[in-house]
């Protein structure tokens, strides 16, 4: 007599993660390998206002079979003050948006120069030179000043860091000029990519989320570490009912940084199904498209 069938694991992807081309402790090569020790058959390389790190995690993960969807984790103005924008499927290198991406990499540093002067007049002993040495030539962010803070030994942790000076609301917390979603979203949608909004949690009513979807948005992701399964259920409704495509990723920055925001790597179950779907939408929109919105694209 035959037992119960047993299910085929399906395959499972990471579809948010960073490297030190940005925010995260590890190099794009490393991440690759992380990656597929984790057991994934893909991940998506969304650091900070940069591609930079994707050429080197796809060498690494060509040689691991390890598939590298090339992405990027945008900026943009919301009405409750910033929203986080996941395009996927981008071209690294591409002028157009290497552009668009260095004058965001210019900004973030003047907004670390600032918050550096805040600290200072605070009275804590910390240059920008410091900032930049955890930064480590990648695009610089609040959790390099965290780090900063953290080598200076003016915070317990990142999270202290976060708390007691670099947060909403916090003395030397400096706001960042921010484009509109429509922006970032045609900028995207140009070079061939697709935009997603990533961990909305509990922002976002089901009217603002259209009016994003008719400024370009193509998809939620629905699946992160800081979503309650109420959250995630409410955005899956809400993107079915839209038409729009899900996504999901651990937001993995490293080992060192997990906690409510952030999971290791691979650690949420994302299947390749979702990815998949992705791009069937990328095909669909690309066929679309006016083709000389493709030709500068190789």
């Amino acid at each position: 007599m035959l037992g119960p069938r047993r299910r085929v694991p399906t395959a499972r992807v990471d579809l948010h993660c960073h490297s030190t081309a940005s925010d995260g402790e590890y190099p794009p090569a490393d991440v690759a390998r992380r990656a597929q020790a984790a057991g994934l058959a893909a991940i998506a390389l969304t650091d900070h206002d940069t591609t930079g790190g994707v050429p080197e995690a796809t060498r690494a993960g060509e040689a691991l079979g390890l598939r590298i969807v090339s992405g990027c984790e945008f900026s943009v103005k919301a009405p409750w003050g910033e929203l986080h924008l996941l395009g996927y499927f981008l071209p690294p290198g591409h002028a157009g948006l290497e552009q668009f991406l260095a004058g965001t990499r210019a900004a973030r540093q003047r907004r670390a120069e600032q918050i550096v002067g805040h600290l200072r007049r605070l009275g804590i002993t910390i240059e920008l030179v410091d900032v930049a040495r955890a930064a480590n030539g990648g695009a610089m962010g609040r959790p390099h000043v965290a780090r900063a803070l953290v080598q200076r030994g003016a915070s317990v942790d990142m999270n202290d860091a976060f708390a007691r000076y670099l947060g909403r609301g916090r003395p030397a917390y400096v706001e960042k000029p921010l484009p509109t979603l429509q922006q970032v979203a045609d900028l995207v949608h140009a070079v061939g990519g697709i935009a997603v909004a990533a961990h909305l949690g509990d922002h976002g009513t089901e009217g603002q989320i259209r009016q994003f979807q008719e400024q370009g948005l193509d998809g939620l992701e629905v699946r992160h570490p800081s979503h309650s399964p109420g959250a995630e259920r409410r955005l899956t409704g809400i993107a079915q009912r839209l038409g729009l495509a899900i996504s999901g990723g651990s937001d993995w920055h490293g080992d060192m940084e997990l906690g409510d925001s952030h999971a290791p790597l691979g650690g949420l179950d994302i299947p390749l199904d979702w990815l998949e779907k992705l791009e069937e939408r990328r095909a669909t929109m690309s066929r679309e498209t006016v083709p000389q919105n493709r030709r500068t694209i190789t």
